[in-house]
């Protein structure tokens, strides 16, 4: 290690030592997650943007294993083994290495990194969590000496909630929602669903498609199964018989839905388009879904009264940055996201994130949705930007 290596690593251990003070002192306990996870776990929640950057690898008994590419789905399986019902408030910190592939790595963005950071289990009262998480990672940063930041947040509640009341089936308000944080992505599903499927290659199999009955998946399977064996198919590559099954019904189910009107198709991108200060942005959206006669009266309730606790827990909310198409890149988040961060620094300027994560716990192994919020400070990145935007 180089005498500049040396001190760059004592100068980590001291700021991540004031910041894991900040969180002791909140009341959150100090875990340490295992390096190593089953893959399966990550692969199937983070995200196609981060699972295409994990390293993953097979142990010699054959199981599927990666180094941890963030830390919350980690302390959640802590959680789950402490509290297997998903049932009890608790409170963990943790401060860590991570891991993820870099095809060109460099001081901010290297290969492994280290984060700082909380996460809220069981909290019922879901908006004081919200505050409580924001307004800590809020108090570590400025700790550690950063000033000149903005704080861009988004809803992911508030964009489910407006599409289950639009006339979307759920299938593609699931899809839409899984691309939600691609913009490109996004913007390429919600065309597609507005036009008219397009036919499968295949006449036989487009023919096998229309046969299959969506509400009945296992006749389905053993119809595909007849299908291939009467054709002297075998399954080769990756996808098993489950798994083609699964696809076939969701062209077949496709092929019987009208495609998104245009008034739909608009809606959704005026939604996205709104921008400004929370306060500002959730009176554009009441006004947008009053001019469609929808009701979202709900939701907008818990974005205000979240504003209500963030101003009582000395938040300026008018500083924040409400934008309704931010999502981060984590596709478990069910709501509430910011993310702090330096203007005109890009990724390098990404200093910490994070958000609610309601369904996670049940995709991992709890019997029910449980209640989570959490965030993460990448500290290299924090120790290079002390002082500001400079």
């Amino acid at each position: 290690m180089t005498a500049e290596s040396a001190l760059r690593f004592e100068a980590l251990e001291v700021q991540a030592e004031q910041i894991m003070g900040i969180f002791a002192r909140a009341g959150y306990e100090r875990v340490a997650p295992s390096f190593i996870q089953p893959a399966d776990i990550f692969l199937d929640c983070i995200g196609e943007a981060l699972r295409n950057r994990t390293y993953v690898f097979t142990d010699p008994d054959g199981q599927e294993l990666c180094l941890r590419p963030d830390l919350t789905i980690p302390a959640c399986r802590i959680y789950l083994e402490r509290n297997p019902h998903a049932d009890a408030p608790a409170r963990y910190a943790y401060n860590g290495p991570a891991f993820r592939y870099q095809a060109e790595p460099d001081a901010l963005r290297p290969r492994e990194f280290r984060q700082a950071g909380i996460e809220n289990f069981g909290a019922a009262d879901r908006e004081q969590a919200d505050a409580e998480v924001l307004a800590l990672i809020l108090d570590a940063v400025r700790l550690a000496g950063l000033t000149g930041f903005e704080i861009r947040c988004g809803d992911l509640g508030l964009f489910r909630a407006l599409l289950s009341a639009l006339p979307i089936p759920a299938r593609w308000q699931d899809r839409l929602l899984h691309s939600f944080w691609r913009p490109g992505a996004f913007q390429s599903v919600l065309r597609r669903l507005a036009s008219p499927p397009a036919a499968l290659p295949d006449p036989a199999i487009a023919a096998l498609a229309e046969r299959l009955d969506p509400a009945d998946p296992l006749a389905a399977e053993q119809e595909v199964a007849a299908f291939l064996d009467a054709k002297a198919l075998t399954l080769l590559g990756a996808r098993n018989l489950g798994e083609i099954t699964t696809r076939l019904l969701s062209a077949a189910a496709d092929m019987r839905e009208q495609p998104l009107s245009g008034h739909v198709v608009t809606l959704v991108e005026d939604y996205l388009k709104i921008s400004g200060t929370p306060d500002a942005a959730l009176a554009a959206i009441a006004a947008l879904s009053k001019d469609a006669g929808i009701d979202l009266a709900a939701p907008l309730a818990v974005c205000r009264r979240r504003q209500v606790l963030l101003r009582e827990a000395d938040i300026d909310t008018n500083a924040l940055h409400f934008d309704a198409d931010f999502g981060r890149q984590f596709e478990y988040y069910s709501g509430f996201v910011f993310q702090i961060e330096l203007p005109g620094r890009g990724i390098a300027g990404q200093i910490a994130g994070g958000g609610r994560y309601d369904g996670l716990l049940a995709s991992i192994g709890a019997e029910r949705d449980a209640p989570a919020i959490g965030s993460a400070i990448h500290t290299e990145r924090l120790l290079a930007s002390k002082g500001g935007a400079r």
